[in-house]
């Protein structure tokens, strides 16, 4: 019984490491996404993306990386901007460059892998939407976009009427996206309105109530993809991994199809954490201790839009059919540019030593050394707390009811309380063990 306590104190100690050695990461990374949300207007990028051909998919990219943000926010802006007329491979372009060419995910990937692993991430994007876009163009069924853009006109409508509510207008009582499903409502057009002054309280102010609703986003996530990471980095031994993904433990590396086997089971071990790309960046850490390749590593990082409960999301704005076919789009798509990122930096000389990278910390508590990780942490945790003082005193006066979450946030939010208790219980055994 004692190993067992001695262990669970451990894997809190190094989940909450893990966070620590991340966090200015996160509040960076946030500040840059939420500045750019409120100070940059969003009508000019839904003009540009309605037409088809390079110059929209570049410019959906790119508008794509200047509003980076988790998963489930991204997947809803993509919705608001197919729903107002942009193309699909515009819109997905989008999805893809806000969800991987993200400043903040860049930084994590840093902090916890290797600048291989950052290069590939950004220029994996690149290729990911080169695929999405030839993918989409070869296989797309008739009648299925227009389909799907009804449907996401819809789910547009209902959003802007729970807003509506949520603001204390007179039209009910509050209800979540899943209770007015069934509603017949118009589509609502409402303007973009203009960007606030850079140096207006009133604007750092909004820029503070989005960080605050950044974090509020990802906090479970978060707290629960952190705690599976020093689990799983504290009892799952290496050759678990090695069984799971075939040619891990070869020292020389993995033989060709070993790669390519290790690439398609990435996708299939992420979607089974039910964790976004934030907070699966431990666990890539974890498989690159392991020795899985490259490419399998890329692959389970790409795989943040193919996870469950951004299917089911998807569903709901865009229908199942196109939702599964984005799904399928997506999973080609990335193990394509994995593949290519593998072979592409072991031709360059750049391919990282995995097998040479440490499988576990000896020292769980080794992230909280006296050094830079522990002022860049003490200067964000400050600018932090200031913003979420402004975001109270921008949110005073107003009315918020935002209606019952859904089961999935029901479910993600008992594991991420489920982590809190197991984490507090842990640092105390980590003190007595």
């Amino acid at each position: 019984m004692q190993p067992f306590l001695h262990h669970w104190g451990a894997s809190a100690i190094t989940s909450i490491g893990f966070f620590w050695v991340s966090l200015w990461a996160f509040c960076l990374g946030y500040l840059v996404s939420s500045m750019i949300e409120v100070f940059v207007s969003k009508d000019r990028m839904q003009r540009a993306m309605g037409v088809r051909g390079p110059r929209a998919v570049a410019l959906a990219a790119f508008f794509g990386f200047v509003s980076s943000s988790c998963s489930f926010a991204a997947l809803s802006t993509t919705r608001a901007l197919f729903s107002k007329g942009a193309g699909l491979v515009p819109a997905l372009a989008f999805l893809l460059a806000s969800t991987n060419l993200v400043i903040e995910l860049g930084i994590l990937i840093a902090v916890f892998l290797s600048w291989q692993f950052v290069i590939g991430e950004y220029i994996g994007a690149v290729l990911m939407i080169g695929f999405m876009w030839v993918i989409v163009a070869l296989t797309l069924p008739p009648g299925l976009e227009e389909m799907a853009r009804k449907k996401a006109e819809e789910a547009d409508a209902m959003k802007g009427m729970a807003m509506d509510m949520e603001m204390g207008n007179d039209m009910g009582d509050s209800k979540s996206m899943d209770d007015m499903q069934g509603m017949d409502m118009p589509p609502m057009d409402t303007p973009d309105p203009t960007p606030p002054p850079f140096r207006s309280l009133a604007g750092w102010r909004q820029v503070a109530m989005q960080y605050r609703m950044e974090w509020s986003m990802v906090w479970k996530d978060v707290t629960f993809g952190f705690t599976i990471a020093g689990v799983i980095a504290t009892f799952v031994p290496a050759a678990a991994f090695q069984a799971l993904f075939v040619g891990s433990s070869r020292a020389g590396g993995s033989l060709w199809w070993e790669t390519v086997l290790q690439t398609l089971v990435g996708p299939v071990a992420a979607f089974f954490t039910f964790i976004g790309s934030m907070g699966n960046i431990p666990l890539a850490a974890v498989l690159y201790g392991s020795g899985v390749s490259f490419a399998g590593i890329m692959a389970f990082i790409f795989s943040d839009l193919i996870v469950f409960p951004i299917v089911r999301v998807s569903a709901r704005y865009f229908g199942w059919k196109m939702a599964l076919y984005i799904v399928a789009v997506f999973l080609v798509a990335l193990v394509a540019a994995s593949i290519c990122l593998h072979y592409g930096f072991a031709w360059a000389g750049i391919l990282p030593d995995t097998a040479g990278h440490a499988a576990h910390h000896d020292d769980p508590a080794a992230g909280f050394a006296v050094n830079v990780t522990l002022f860049l942490n003490a200067a964000f945790l400050a600018a932090s707390g200031w913003l979420v003082w402004q975001s109270f005193a921008g949110m005073a006066g107003m009315h918020h009811n935002m209606g019952q979450p859904g089961l999935i946030e029901r479910v993600i939010g008992v594991l991420a309380k489920a982590s809190c208790v197991w984490l507090t219980i842990g640092v105390v055994l980590w003190f007595v063990f």
